[in-house]
């Protein structure tokens, strides 16, 4: 049978266009059966043991993100090498917003000066924003006869290696404080390395050291009376003791260093995902009940943006790595 050219014309039309109807449902029954993000239980990593300052963080985290998601939120404790396990886990995670790592900034901007290690979070991490600070805090024992950090500083300065020092353990903030102080000041004391920075305050308590770099745990034995702070490591006065002055205020400045606390993402991780979680994190640090759990802590609820929080990591880093070479600093 004949046909002409229009009617030809007509049917190729016809065809097309069914093709093209057939072709969008399929995309939209496609498009309808990917499931929104979060469609199963997101897991925050946190690099140290249940109870510390990191994790009690990442609960109040995985609380206020679980209420605000509409999903559970899980906190998986993977403690050692100072955050770098904890950190190993989430680089090999699938990128698919649902493994999330809480640390300390120490595990980027530390960490790779310190250890022997494969990883090299700068590189193989998304950072996504700051989710608190703590300062660190002079704190001498209680018989300690000097009545402010002057005096302190004068006679550990005529008297080298007549006082100890107490840290959490070798590379940590606490130990990286005690360092700078060391440096700007200019003396000499021995270092008493602990497994936390709970038993190095105990021993600091109980007269067996001298001084700790404090990270905020000694709040309620400064106010019994256990033991004393004499200066604020930090660029500005702690608003818990906001008549003890910082090291700066008194002359010696260069000594300031905050512990920062952090989340990043596997590479690859979705933009709107971790944009989402910047929000997220932004409205649970403005939540009354997070000030509070933080201030039991020591610790202050100050978020940080990506942009703030990249360009905080880059500046540590920076004065970090330069401590730890100058100090000859190393954990292995």
């Amino acid at each position: 049978m004949f046909t002409s050219p229009k009617h030809l014309l007509r049917r190729r039309l016809i065809q097309a266009a069914t093709a093209a109807v057939c072709t969008f449902g399929l995309a939209g029954t496609v498009l309808a059966q990917t499931p929104a993000w979060p469609a199963k239980p997101i897991r925050l990593v946190v690099g140290f043991a249940p109870g510390g300052t990191t994790d009690v963080m990442a609960r109040v985290m995985a609380q206020s993100l679980g209420e605000a998601l509409g999903q559970t939120v899980l906190v998986d404790n993977k403690p050692g090498a100072g955050g770098n396990v904890a950190a190993t886990e989430v680089i090999r995670a699938p990128a698919d917003g649902y493994t999330f790592l809480i640390a300390p900034t120490s595990v980027e901007t530390a960490n790779p000066f310190l250890f022997k290690q494969t990883i090299s979070p700068a590189k193989d991490l998304t950072p996504v924003a700051g989710v608190g600070r703590s300062q660190m805090y002079l704190v001498v024992k209680p018989q300690s006869p000097f009545k402010d950090a002057r005096e302190f500083i004068a006679y550990a300065k005529a008297n080298p290696g007549k006082l100890s020092y107490a840290s959490a353990g070798p590379g940590t903030p606490p130990h990286l404080a005690a360092e700078m102080f060391k440096r700007v000041t200019g003396i000499f004391a021995t270092h008493i390395p602990y497994r936390g920075a709970a038993p190095a305050l105990q021993d600091v308590m109980a007269g067996q050291v001298d001084y700790v770099m404090d990270p905020g745990i000694a709040f309620p034995h400064v106010r019994s009376g256990k033991v004393r702070m004499l200066a604020v490591a930090g660029a500005n006065r702690s608003s818990f003791f906001p008549d003890v002055p910082t090291l700066a205020e008194l002359g010696f400045k260069g000594a300031e260093l905050d512990i920062w606390f952090g989340m990043w993402a596997p590479n690859g991780t979705p933009p709107d995902i971790t944009a989402r979680m910047v929000r997220e994190v932004a409205k649970a640090l403005s939540l009354p009940a997070t000030k509070t759990r933080y201030e039991s802590l020591g610790a202050e609820p100050i978020g940080l943006g990506n942009a703030e929080f990249k360009s905080l990591l880059t500046s540590e880093t920076k004065m970090l790595s330069a401590l730890i070479k100058d100090s000859k600093i190393s954990v292995d």
